[in-house]
């Protein structure tokens, strides 16, 4: 997984990659950021024995902090004593790492005051279903010195060429919006903040353009355009086999798509947290001629891993992906999401994230022979 995020980083350094996608994204996507690269960024994969897929990016993942949280309260699992107390040690260290990234953003954009005012910035925050990770958030902040504010977009205000919530001057706005290119109404003056570099935005519409719009995973996973844009053979190799085949979707091809729609999941484009999106074998002729006029792509299906979850008594199988949170091409902590259904969700019994662990391949193969037997 580190080395396909890197090989990914390695693209996205192109300048033949980011003309080719930035030539096609809104205009805002091409003003420049000031420096900061984004925070953190969600690779999501799915495992199947020692195979793995990337799924999608995205560049404002959340729950990095609640599995924070978790992972230090886990006392339960496959680990002994002094691997558990080794992984709790390391999650009580990301906060230590969540602040430093900030820092680095603030550093990159080349402030020369110290940062001093972060707003959390999303649509209706109390309404969000990840609200209490913005409030671990803000605790986080304030615990090092900073204030933090959360805030609706609307909430904000652009005058005199500073960016207002309330009475306080932001510095720095961590946004979780999904308008991701700041196009509605109420972000208007966090739109105009940006555009007059008057605010660090972290992440940035230039970086979804660059991650997150999906149509890049059929750059990524096409061997022909990945050479043409001078993607190293190396790099090329590590995404042919990890990157699932992607292709955006052409009415022109309607019949070859509806033919091969069991082997594909259908995705809007500029998606997020799985709306929109249909496993193709459960397609009907209606939704697929919805599919055709709007902007998606194809993905191949590969199917999720699966834990088994619920009591002994009444075993439950749960599907379940593995996210990957990531800054400047490093990965810094890992969760699972486990889910029934077709794709991920936060409303089935026992599932939601999940801390992951790293055990030694001795011990990881102990315990599949065990299970075998």
């Amino acid at each position: 997984m580190s080395g396909l995020v890197k090989a990914v980083e390695a693209v996205v350094a192109l300048p033949a990659y980011r003309d080719f996608v930035l030539s096609r994204a809104p205009a805002i996507a091409r003003h420049d950021p000031g420096g900061a690269r984004g925070v953190f960024f969600g690779y999501d994969f799915h495992v199947a024995g020692d195979r793995i897929g990337l799924i999608e990016i995205n560049t404002n993942a959340g729950g990095a902090m609640l599995n924070s949280v978790m992972a230090q309260a886990q006392h339960a699992c496959c680990l002994d004593d002094q691997r558990l107390a080794a992984a709790t040690a390391s999650a009580a260290t990301l906060d230590q790492r969540i602040v430093a990234m900030f820092m680095e953003e603030w550093r990159l954009s080349r402030r020369t005051q110290p940062l001093r005012t972060i707003a959390i910035v999303d649509t209706s925050p109390q309404e969000q279903y990840l609200y209490p990770e913005f409030l671990l958030f803000q605790s986080l902040f304030e615990r090092h010195g900073l204030t933090a504010i959360i805030a609706d977009p609307g909430e904000l205000a652009f005058r005199d060429g500073v960016l207002w919530a309330g009475d306080t001057a932001i510095d720095l706005v961590y946004n979780r919006l999904t308008d991701f290119m700041l196009e509605d109404g109420a972000s208007a003056p966090l739109r105009a903040a940006f555009l007059a570099n008057a605010v660090v935005l972290t992440p940035h519409p230039q970086a979804h353009a660059l991650y997150a719009d999906k149509r890049n995973l059929a750059l990524l996973s096409d061997r022909q355009r990945l050479e043409e844009f001078g993607v190293p053979q190396a790099v090329i190799d590590v995404l042919a086999a990890h990157v699932l085949h992607t292709e955006v979707v052409d009415a022109a091809q309607e019949e070859d798509l509806w033919s091969r729609r069991r082997q594909l999941y259908f995705k809007p484009s500029a998606g997020y947290g799985s709306k929109a999106t249909y496993r193709g074998d459960k397609l009907t002729r209606r939704v697929f001629q919805e599919i055709l006029q709007a902007d998606y792509v194809a993905q191949a299906v590969m199917a999720p891993g699966e834990r088994v979850a619920g009591s002994r008594a009444a075993p439950d199988n749960l599907k379940f992906d593995i996210r990957c949170y990531a800054y400047q091409g490093t990965i810094q902590s890992t969760a699972a999401r486990l889910y029934q259904g077709q794709t991920t969700n936060f409303r089935t019994p026992e599932g939601g994230f999940a801390p992951v662990y790293s055990l030694p391949d001795d011990q990881v193969r102990d315990e599949m022979s065990a299970q075998a037997e």
